[in-house]
């Protein structure tokens, strides 16, 4: 993998585009090969029936969360280690104000399809699709949200797509709480790329959440377009995964100009001792990493503190780095595996 070493974060040394190798199977292989041959007519069959009918029918809440999670059940997704910022295990009931509420937005860390999956199966959200060079972002269904997570890194919206600003998407899906992917690409799981600006449009009231979802064994992430068959089998040959999902506390857009003094005295209790603290005579540490300054990025100190806290979280709660390789270098690197993949 030497050739694509340009493709590492000159900082960290992280490759987050590289697809993670499956562990080897050895002499297990005709036991995960049983159970790939298994799950998958069954996968494919009920995630049909769900995307082509049971989506459209009637159902309610608990039969649109119940059909999703069979879709998880089936290749054996129901080891779910879940932790939450500054609740103790065991007293999540009481801490339900520290859970995405309708009306709130979930910033989610992406690496897989499953990352949709399951956070649909949980909250029941809607979704958009933020793109690194504009504010505005696209509305897009679950299915999508999957489709996304296999094709190729956009720079761009398509020619004619459904824009709007994230905080009029949200107004008009008040009772529902909105969830965005603000890397605006998939990765391995192993850095955080820098965020979309399309956050900096919420109101200075609006709860954002960044959440953090990482999967044991790692190999069913797709950082690489048209994945299909390397994620069907990583996912249904395996007895069990593990899904560990950090959630962090709230942050607040304090970047807005009408910001009520409540609201920026609460965002800054609760921003964590580890996020970057930026002082009134200097930019932050890390502007290079939120998000480029060509289109409609940050432009100020507070939108880059705003991005640079959400960023932040998620590092934190993945366990892993920043990294300064965006959603163009992905694209370059998707040509140059591409071709190295035709010469085999």
């Amino acid at each position: 993998m030497e050739k694509f070493s340009q493709y590492r974060d000159k900082g960290s040394g992280i490759a987050p585009f590289l697809p993670i190798p499956p562990e080897p199977k050895g002499l297990q292989l005709p036991f995960h090969i049983f159970l790939f041959v298994c799950r998958v007519p069954l996968l494919l069959i009920f995630a049909f029936s769900y995307f082509a009918f049971l989506q459209w029918m009637p159902i309610g809440v608990f039969g649109r969360k119940a059909s999703l999670w069979c879709i998880l059940g089936i290749p054996g997704i129901w080891w779910i280690d879940l932790q939450i910022d500054g609740v103790k295990k065991g007293s999540l009931a009481q801490n339900n104000a520290r859970l995405p509420q309708d009306g709130s937005i979930i910033a989610s860390s992406r690496a897989s399809p499953i990352d949709a999956l399951y956070l649909a199966a949980i909250f029941d959200p809607v979704f958009a699709a933020t793109y690194p060079y504009t504010r505005q972002v696209e509305p897009i269904s679950l299915f999508q949200a999957l489709v996304r997570s296999f094709t190729h890194p956009k720079l761009h919206p398509s020619r004619g797509a459904n824009l709007v600003d994230l905080d009029v998407f949200l107004r008009r899906n008040s009772n529902r709480i909105v969830v965005v992917f603000p890397e605006c690409t998939t990765t391995n799981g192993r850095g955080i790329l820098p965020m979309s600006p399309s956050l900096l449009t919420i109101s200075a009231r609006t709860k954002v959440f960044p959440v953090s979802l990482r999967y044991t064994p790692a190999d069913v992430t797709t950082p690489v377009p048209h994945s299909y068959y390397t994620f069907l089998w990583n996912l249904c040959s395996k007895p069990s995964h593990c899904i560990r999902i950090r959630i962090a506390e709230a942050v607040y857009n304090i970047s807005k100009r009408q910001i009520d003094p409540a609201i920026a005295k609460s965002s800054s209790l609760n921003a964590n001792y580890l996020d970057p603290l930026v002082s009134d005579g200097a930019a932050s540490d890390a502007d290079t990493l939120v998000g480029s300054e060509e289109g409609e990025g940050p432009t100020t100190k507070e939108e880059r503190a705003f991005l640079d806290r959400i960023a932040e979280a998620l590092a934190r709660l993945g366990r892993v780095k920043r990294v300064g390789l965006g959603v163009k270098d992905k694209v370059d690197f998707v040509a140059m595996w591409t071709k190295s993949q035709k010469r085999r």
